[in-house]
């Protein structure tokens, strides 16, 4: 692993940064409905002018350190071109496009450092909620509230480490067992997993959830499980997957058990489980 305490020090504050004024961006654009610029990609998936203004702002944010960036919204990369990459940002500049056209506050800003496409550090932002997720591989995960959208955001390493509270919250105990399930995104697949699931935990409480926000809820002990039977990418799941795995939780493939595997030649995930 690359010398964790630059990740710390230097990596992290400038991958927090990136991610508050890209929700800078997102939350100026969120106000004004009637400007949202949707469009279709070519998967037939929306794309707003939040998503463009987001990455934007992160690649502008993220140059300066010099480590390539694939992101959801940038060009896209032969898997030639970044097979061999060592160290990379693996980004979802926004995360629940559906939930922002939405109008519901489910929306995120997520990125990866990846080194050897294994997440070492994350960040997953949700700005209408000013709510920082952070992980370090090794070293734990924790949120930090109160992280306003700021289009000029300077945290420093001290700023960050001295307002962090460790994941999970106590409070966020709970009786049951609570399923997060894609508010936009279920299919028959997803209610079968969830009727044997309830055969084990009668008392089963589905919460419905967009964006990666679900792998911050099961990091915090809000819920218990999360099932995935529609397609994602890479990008949706690689920030939420350390910050689960560090407070304590895990990710498989399903129904294999597999790792999810990062920066494969499609970034395609397989159908996953999240569980605390």
């Amino acid at each position: 692993m690359i010398i964790d305490q630059s990740i710390r020090e230097y990596l992290l504050p400038e991958q927090f940064n990136a991610a508050v004024r890209a929700g800078a961006a997102i939350m100026k654009i969120y106000k004004h409905s009637n400007d949202y610029d949707i469009t279709l990609k070519s998967d037939h998936t929306p794309i707003t002018i939040a998503d463009r203004q987001a990455h934007l702002k992160i690649k502008e944010s993220l140059g300066k350190t010099r480590i390539p960036i694939l992101s959801e919204e940038g060009r896209q990369m032969l898997y030639d071109e970044r097979r061999n990459w060592e160290l990379f940002w693996l980004v979802d500049p926004l995360d629940g496009t559906v939930e922002f056209i939405k109008g519901n506050n489910e929306f995120t800003v997520n990125i990866a450092l990846m080194e050897n496409n294994i997440c070492v550090s994350s960040v997953i932002y949700v700005p209408y909620y000013h709510k920082m997720y952070i992980a370090v591989k090794g070293y734990g995960a924790w949120v930090m509230e109160g992280v306003e959208p700021d289009d000029e955001a300077q945290y420093s390493y001290a700023d960050i480490d001295s307002s962090m509270r460790r994941l999970p919250i106590t409070e966020r105990a709970h009786k049951g067992f609570r399923v997060a399930v894609s508010r936009s995104h279920q299919t028959a697949e997803t209610h079968q997993h969830i009727d044997t699931l309830r055969e084990q935990h009668p008392d089963l409480e589905i919460v419905e959830q967009g964006s990666s926000y679900k792998f911050c809820l099961l990091a915090e002990g809000y819920v218990d499980y999360y099932i995935r039977t529609t397609t994602t990418s890479e990008w949706d799941t690689a920030a939420g997957e350390l910050i689960l795995a560090e407070s304590g939780g895990v990710t498989k493939a399903y129904p294999s058990g597999e790792p999810l595997g990062y920066n494969k030649e499609v970034l395609d995930n397989p159908w996953f489980v999240a569980r605390r």
